[in-house]
C-alpha cells in the first residue's frame, strides 16, 4: 500500500497526467521544461495571486523538470520531492504511491515509551546512506532505544552537510539515497517497533541553491533579521501553507512518527495563531485519531506555553522540548567549563539540575548573564516530566565546540556514568547521540561542502565565532580549528563501528543497555499519564541531591546522588527497593554513612513517594 500527501505545490500525479504548480508572484511568465522535451517549453497558466500551473501527460515518474521564469534559464522546483543532480540540477517527478509499505499495522508508540537516539545519516555508518542506517537497526533495538531521530535530510549543497543548510525541504538529499531508500529505512524501523523522527528546519534556507529570491522575493521579509539574513515572511498565507504542508508531508507520505523543529526562537511571526501553533493544529487534526504523532521543539527561550496540556493530559500543541538547561548543568558538573552560556550554570550546577528534574527548566524567567541579564524562560512547574527531553550529548553541544569533543573525552568516566544514570532513569524521555552508547571517541565536527568565496566565508566565520573565547583569542589558535569544507573533517566525524566489542567500549555499551533495559522494565510502565507537580527535590551538603516522584500507579521513585569528587554524609533516607546504584550496593545511603564520590542510586517504593 502506498501513501501520498496531496500538495498544492510542486508536481502531483492526477487523472490527466502530472500537474506542475509554482508560486512565483514576481514573474510575468513561467514555463515548464521536461528533460524528455528539452527544447519545447510548456506554458504555465497564470492562476492569480502569483500561482502558475500546467498539467501534462508527457511527464512520468523519474522525469526531470525545471521552471523557466520570464524566459530566463530554468530553476528547480522549491517543492521538489527529489533532486538527483543536487541543488542546482533539475527536479525529478516522484510517484509517492509506487513504494509498497509493509507496516500497515503500525500506529506508532506512546510518548512515555520514548528513548530517543539522534544520528546523522552521513556519519553514522561507513556507507553514509539511508541503507547504511537500516543495516544497523538491530543494534539500536538491542540497545533498547525506541525512537530514531534523523538530523535534517532536506537536500543541501554538495555531498556532506549537517543538514541545516537545506534548500529543498521536501526532497531527501540524494547523497543519502533515493526517496524510496528513506521509505525502506522507516518501514524497516517500524517493523522492529522503532519510531522514526525527522529534524526539520523552518527558520531559514541555506546559503546556496535557494532560487526563491529571484521569482518569489515575497517569501522573505526585511522586517526581521535572523543569523542567516532576511527572515521568512510568515505573514503570507502561501508561505505558511508551504511549511504546514511540509510537516504533513513528512508525517503522511514518509510515515515519520514525529518531527523535531530546529531553533524555533529564530522563527519570527507576530500573527495569532502563530506558524508553530498552526502547524501543530494541522498535525493534530490530521493524525490524532489515526496514529501516535509527537512534535518536539528546540529553542533557547524555554517557551513553556507551547507545551501546555489539555484537560485529558494530551499536548495542546507540542509534545516536548529539548531541555538545554539540564544538559548545561550536567556539562558543567562533568567538565567544570564556564565559557559562553555555561557561565550561568557554573556557580550552582547541582541546584540547576535539581530544578530541571523537579520542574523542567532551570531558568523560568530569571536573569540570564549570557543574555546581558535579560530574563530567560517561562514557568514550567505545571508541566509533566514528559514535556522535557534530557540529554548529555547532542549534535549541537558536541559539534558547536571548536574540536567537536564528546563528553566522554572531556569528563571522567565515573562522572559521566553517574550523570547518564540520572538522566536515563528519570521520568523525562532521554536522548542519546550516536556512538554515545559505546563511548565513541570520534569527534563530531562542523562540516559542509561549499566552494570558492562561500567556503572562505564559512571557514573564517567559524573561526571568528570562537575568537571571543580565551583559548582562541590568538590567531594561531584559531588556525587549528578544522576547516568545515575539508572532506577530512567530515571523515573524522564518522563512527568507527569496529570499536564496539573492544575493552572500555564494550563496557560502555553494556552499561547503557542495562540502564535502558531497567528503564523499560521498571519505570516506563509507570509513566503513562504522569502529571505535573509530582516531584520534589532536596539539596544537602556541597553537592548532595535527592529527588522523589509520585508515579501514576502510586509508586514512589527516588533518586539519591552525590555529584562531587569528595565523599559526603548522607542526610536523606530513601525508602523502597534498590533499582540501581553505581557502587553496587546501597549500604552507604541506608546506614547514613558517607556517600561515595559521583554516587547515583535509584529506589522504587510501592508506597506513595514522600512529597514533603
Amino acid at each position: 500500500m502506498g501513501h501520498r500527501h496531496a500538495m498544492r505545490f510542486g508536481a502531483e500525479f492526477g487523472a490527466s497526467g502530472v500537474r506542475f504548480r509554482l508560486w512565483a508572484p514576481a514573474a510575468r511568465r513561467v514555463e515548464l521544461y521536461l528533460d524528455s522535451r528539452p527544447r519545447r517549453a510548456l506554458p504555465m497558466r497564470a492562476m492569480g495571486d502569483g500561482w502558475f500551473e500546467v498539467t501534462t501527460g508527457a511527464a512520468r515518474a523519474g522525469s526531470r523538470y525545471r521552471f523557466s521564469i520570464d524566459g530566463r534559464s530554468g530553476v528547480p522546483d522549491p517543492a521538489s520531492r527529489w533532486q538527483p543532480g543536487d541543488v542546482h540540477g533539475p527536479s525529478a517527478v516522484v510517484d509517492p504511491e509506487s513504494y509498497a509499505w509493509n507496516d500497515d499495522g503500525w500506529r506508532g508508540r506512546p510518548w512515555h515509551e520514548a528513548v530517543l537516539y539522534e544520528l546523522h545519516v552521513g556519519t553514522f555508518t561507513p556507507e553514509g546512506t539511508f541503507a547504511g542506517v537500516a543495516a544497523r537497526l538491530d543494534h539500536l533495538v538491542a540497545l533498547g532505544v525506541t525512537a530514531i531521530e534523523l538530523m535534517p535530510v532536506a537536500d543541501f549543497p554538495g555531498t556532506r552537510n549537517w543538514g541545516y543548510d537545506g534548500v529543498f525541504p521536501f526532497a531527501p538529499d540524494s547523497a543519502y539515497g533515493t526517496p524510496d531508500d528513506l521509505k525502506r529505512l522507516i518501514d524497516a524501523a517500524h517493523q522492529r517497533g522503532l519510531m522514526m523522527f525527522l529534524d526539520v528546519v523552518y527558520n531559514h534556507f541555506g546559503p546556496e541553491g535557494n532560487y526563491l529570491h529571484g521569482y518569489a522575493p515575497q517569501f522573505f521579509t526585511t522586517r526581521f533579521e535572523t543569523p542567516w539574513g532576511a527572515a521568512i515572511d510568515f505573514s503570507r498565507p502561501e508561505v505558511r501553507a508551504f511549511f504546514v504542508e511540509n510537516a504533513l508531508y513528512w508525517l503522511e507520505e514518509y510515515r515519520f512518527d514525529g518531527l523535531r523543529f530546529d531553533a524555533v526562537h529564530a522563527i519570527r511571526d507576530d500573527r495569532s495563531p502563530d506558524i508553530l501553533e498552526e502547524i501543530a493544529a494541522g498535525v493534530r487534526e490530521r493524525f490524532d485519531d489515526r496514529r501516535e504523532i509527537h512534535l518536539v521543539l528546540e529553542t533557547d527561550r524555554n517557551t513553556a506555553r507551547y507545551l501546555k496540556r489539555l484537560a485529558d493530559g494530551h499536548p495542546r500543541h507540542y509534545t516536548a522540548q529539548w531541555n538545554d538547561d539540564i544538559h548545561h548543568a550536567c556539562h558543567v558538573l562533568a567538565t567544570g567549563e564556564r565559557d559562553g552560556y555555561y557561565e550561568d550554570y557554573a556557580d550552582r550546577p547541582v541546584d540547576h539540575l535539581a530544578r530541571c528534574l523537579a520542574e523542567g527548566f532551570a531558568f523560568q524567567g530569571e536573569p540570564f548573564r549570557h543574555w546581558q541579564g535579560r530574563a530567560r524562560g517561562e514557568k514550567s512547574a505545571d508541566l509533566p516530566p514528559a514535556a522535557f527531553v534530557s540529554f548529555l550529548q547532542n549534535h549541537d553541544q558536541i559539534g558547536n565546540r571548536a574540536f567537536g569533543e564528546r563528553i566522554t573525552t572531556l569528563g571522567k568516566s565515573e562522572t559521566v556514568r553517574a550523570l547518564a544514570a540520572i538522566l536515563i532513569l528519570a521520568p523525562s524521555p532521554p536522548l542519546l547521540f550516536m556512538g554515545e552508547e559505546w563511548g565513541a571517541p570520534e569527534p563530531f565536527l562542523f562540516f559542509c561542502d561549499f566552494h570558492d568565496a562561500l567556503a572562505d566565508s564559512v571557514r573564517e566565520g567559524r573561526r571568528r565565532e570562537f575568537s571571543r573565547f580565551p583559548a582562541f583569542r590568538d590567531a594561531s589558535a584559531r588556525e587549528r580549528i578544522p576547516d568545515p569544507n575539508s572532506a577530512a573533517t567530515f571523515m573524522r566525524s564518522k563512527l568507527d563501528w569496529s570499536r564496539l566489542a573492544s575493552g572500555a567500549h564494550a563496557d560502555w555499551l553494556a552499561f547503557y543497555r542495562a540502564l535502558i533495559g531497567l528503564r523499560h522494565w521498571e519505570i516506563t510502565p509507570r509513566l503513562a499519564g504522569l502529571t505535573a507537580n509530582t516531584a520534589r527535590a532536596r539539596r544537602f551538603g556541597p553537592a548532595g541531591l535527592s529527588v522523589s516522584w509520585r508515579l501514576r500507579d502510586g509508586a514512589g521513585l527516588f533518586l539519591l546522588a552525590n555529584l562531587s569528587d569528595e565523599a559526603a554524609p548522607c542526610e536523606v533516607r530513601p525508602n523502597g527497593r534498590l533499582l540501581y546504584a553505581n557502587t553496587g550496593d546501597d549500604a552507604a545511603a541506608r546506614q547514613g554513612e558517607n556517600l561515595p564520590p559521583w554516587f547515583a542510586a535509584w529506589f522504587l517504593s510501592q508506597e506513595r513517594a514522600a512529597t514533603g
